[in-house]
C-alpha cells in the first residue's frame, strides 16, 4: 500500500532567493589562502537557462563548477553527451571544453562557480599560510589533487554541496559578524564535498569511463547509497539517471546484481551490522534509521540471513572483539 499523501504540498525553492542578486557572492571578491593554495573567486551565483537555451562550447583556464538544484538538460563534455537532473553536478576543469542544453521544455536552473586555484611556491605558502596546519595542508593538498583527477561527467551531489551555495548568499544578505568566514567555509566545503563524490566506499578514486552503462551503474549505486534509508524504489533511481526502470535492471545485472530489492536490502544490514557492532544504540532505533520501520521484520531478516538475531550479533561481536 502506498502510504504517500495523494496531495503532497510541494516545498518552495530554497534557491530563489538567490536571483534577488545574483552577483552578489562575486562582487566580495574572495581571495585567500588554504593549505599551500591561493584561492580566488572568479563567478559564484545561480543563473537560469530557459527551455532550449544552447551555450556552445567553450572553456576556462580555471575549475568551475555547475550543479543542477533544478530542471534537467545535457552537457556535452570534450565528446561525450550526459543527460542532466536535479541534483547532479559536474567539474570542468582548466582547459576542458563543454556545452549546455537546458530541456526544451522544463528549462535548468545552475549553480555555478568557477573558481581560480593556484598552488604557492614553497616561500609564498609559508608567509601567507597563516600558521595553517599540517592537517589544513594535506586536506587541501589531497582535495585538490581530486578535483584535478575529477572523470568528465556527471555526479550526484550525495555530498550536499549545493546547500553551500545558499548558506554563503544568506551569510552575505545577513552581514552580521563572522559572516565572510561563514562565506569561506562554505567555499571550501564546496570543494571538498565535490571531491568526496568521486570515491567509492573503500575511498578508492572513480576513474574516467566511456561505457556509459558502467557511468549509469555508478551513478544509480552512488544514489541507493546516498537515500537507502529512504522508502527507495528501482522506479526512483531509474527516473533519477534518466532511463528506464528496465534499462537498470539490465545494467545491474550486468554488473552483479540480480535484485534491485536484495541488493537493498543487503545494504541496510551491512549498515545495521555496523551500527550493532559499533554503538549501543537500540535495535528499534538502528532498524528506522537504515530503512526498516518494522523491527519484526528486521529480526526475520537477519535471522534468515545469519541465523541470530540482531542482539546476539552484537553479543558475539563484542565477544570476538574482546579476544582479539
Amino acid at each position: 500500500m502506498n502510504s504517500a499523501s495523494p496531495n503532497p504540498v510541494s516545498q518552495p525553492y530554497p534557491y530563489a532567493i538567490m536571483a534577488e542578486k545574483m552577483n552578489a557572492l562575486e562582487l566580495l571578491d574572495l581571495h585567500f589562502t588554504w593549505g599551500c593554495y591561493e584561492i580566488r573567486v572568479l563567478n559564484w551565483h545561480l543563473a537560469t537557462f530557459k527551455p532550449g537555451l544552447f551555450i556552445k562550447f567553450h572553456k576556462h583556464a580555471e575549475f568551475e563548477f555547475h550543479f543542477v538544484p533544478r530542471g534537467k538538460g545535457t552537457v556535452t563534455i570534450v565528446d561525450q553527451t550526459f543527460k542532466l537532473s536535479t541534483g547532479m553536478f559536474y567539474l570542468t576543469g582548466p582547459g576542458v571544453v563543454h556545452q549546455q542544453t537546458a530541456d526544451a521544455r522544463h528549462g535548468m536552473d545552475e549553480l555555478s562557480l568557477r573558481v581560480e586555484i593556484l598552488r604557492l611556491v614553497d616561500s609564498e605558502a609559508a608567509s601567507m599560510s597563516g600558521g595553517s596546519s599540517e592537517w589544513e595542508r594535506k586536506e587541501a593538498e589531497a582535495c585538490v589533487q581530486t578535483l584535478i583527477d575529477f572523470p568528465h561527467r556527471p555526479m550526484l551531489d550525495q555530498y550536499e554541496a549545493m546547500p553551500c551555495f545558499l548558506q554563503a548568499y544568506l551569510a552575505w544578505q545577513s552581514g552580521e559578524l563572522g559572516a565572510y568566514t561563514t562565506i569561506r567555509q562554505c567555499l571550501i566545503q564546496i570543494l571538498i564535498r565535490a571531491a568526496k563524490a568521486t570515491v567509492n566506499s573503500k575511498g578508492q578514486q572513480l576513474m574516467p569511463s566511456r561505457d556509459i552503462q558502467e557511468h549509469r551503474y555508478e551513478m544509480a549505486i552512488q544514489y541507493i547509497h546516498a537515500n537507502y534509508s529512504s522508502l527507495l524504489t528501482l522506479q526512483e533511481v531509474a527516473d533519477r539517471i534518466q532511463i528506464s526502470s528496465r534499462q537498470l535492471q539490465r545494467i545491474l545485472k550486468k554488473y552483479g546484481i540480480d535484485s534491485f530489492s536484495g541488493y537493498l536490502e543487503q545494504y541496510r544490514i551491512q549498515r545495521i551490522c555496523d551500527e550493532l557492532a559499533g554503538t549501543t544504540n537500540t535495535v528499534e532505533s538502528i532498524a528506522t534509521r537504515n530503512g526498516f520501520a518494522n523491527t519484526n521484520y528486521l529480526y526475520q531478516v537477519f535471522k534468515r540471513r545469519y541465523g541470530i538475531t540482531p542482539l546476539e550479533y552484537r553479543q558475539q561481536h563484542a565477544v570476538e572483539s574482546v579476544v582479539i
